[in-house]
């Protein structure tokens, strides 16, 4: 044979291989950007129900009354928030029957409030006829506890105010913990260091054997709609865990949806951390009629000189409405 005819058989065996690897190529390259896309719709979902568990209505449940951490956390808005975005995300924001799908690739939803917990997934209910079947539902709060090996109990909360019970004095009490040692018996609060540790350990070891539970579970409902994958709880590094300890927020998993050749498996959290900053009043000054704006932690807001007309979320607002900067804001205070 020839040369030429020798080169033409490579080719006509080598191509098929070649076609086929550049095919595989392409698949990992779309299954990539698919993960992509889905990892930011879960992420950005997860911050826009973090910013959700903050939005109160009533003053009485903003944060700042006892501690800068305490707040109500608005679970249900957050899930509404959660699953919305979500839903535009995937494309099913009008399709009801692909949202219930989604929700099958979904097995725990977690808000973590000031002083507890709650899980939003599929659990045992009972139907109008009387006969058990799974709905999606909220379980009940549930604290952050821990308890020693002499009786003692503590419930936790985001930051060092507690509720304990001193077996020792027989007696219960609440407040900082730094003003609770000198009173308590209990071990524990005696060491600033150690309780922080202890704190966020006992925190993460309830919420993620409640979830295993939770996400064992899920595999019986997603079974039933026809979704044949296990679904376990992936591992989330301490760092992740201790930047959620800080505040209240959401913690969204999102499993099993085919990716390619493989199946997609994530988490993320959200944060409802609240920057909490001064107002910015707008006033009329009495004496030469311009309007000012200043922060109500200035003189001019106490001031008589100042006839205050508005309120306003920023600086840029109040400039933009014809305010100009008042003297307090010039100096820097």
């Amino acid at each position: 044979m020839k040369i030429t005819d020798w080169a033409v058989v490579f080719v006509l065996i080598v191509s098929p291989f070649l076609w086929l690897g550049s095919l595989h190529a392409e698949n990992i390259r779309e299954a990539g950007m698919l993960e992509m896309r889905y990892t930011t719709a879960l992420r950005t979902a997860a911050q826009d129900a973090g910013s959700a568990l903050n939005l109160n209505e009533l003053q009485q449940y903003e944060s700042g009354y006892g501690s800068q951490k305490w707040m109500r956390a608005d679970k249900e808005q957050a899930l509404s928030v959660l699953l919305q975005s979500l839903y535009i995300h995937f494309g099913v924001a009008d399709d009801p029957l692909a949202q219930q799908a989604l929700l099958v690739y979904i097995p725990a939803i977690v808000v973590m409030d000031y002083d507890g917990y709650s899980i939003y997934a599929a659990a045992e209910a009972a139907a109008a006829d009387g006969s058990p079947e799974m709905t999606h539902r909220w379980s009940l709060k549930k604290p952050y506890v821990y308890a020693d090996d002499y009786g003692n109990s503590i419930s936790f909360t985001l930051d060092r105010y507690i509720t304990a019970y001193d077996s020792g004095l027989d007696e219960w009490a609440d407040g900082q913990q730094t003003e609770l040692k000198p009173e308590l018996t209990i071990p524990l609060l005696q060491d600033d260091e150690q309780f922080d540790q202890v704190r966020r350990t006992a925190i993460v070891r309830s919420i993620e054997e409640d979830l295993a539970k939770v996400i064992h579970r899920h595999n019986e409902f997603a079974l039933k709609k026809g979704v044949h994958y296990t679904f376990t709880l992936p591992v989330i590094p301490q760092e992740e865990w201790n930047n959620t300890l800080d505040d209240v927020g959401v913690l969204v998993f999102l499993q099993g949806i085919p990716v390619g050749d493989r199946y997609y498996n994530n988490y993320a959290l959200g944060g409802g951390r609240l920057v909490r900053s001064d107002a910015v009043l707008g006033g009329v000054n009495t004496g030469n009629g311009l309007k000012y704006y200043f922060r109500d932690t200035c003189p001019e807001a106490d001031s008589s000189e100042y006839e205050v007309s508005e309120v306003f979320p920023g600086e840029r607002e109040a400039a933009a409405n014809g305010y100009f900067q008042a003297k307090c804001l010039k100096s820097g205070l």
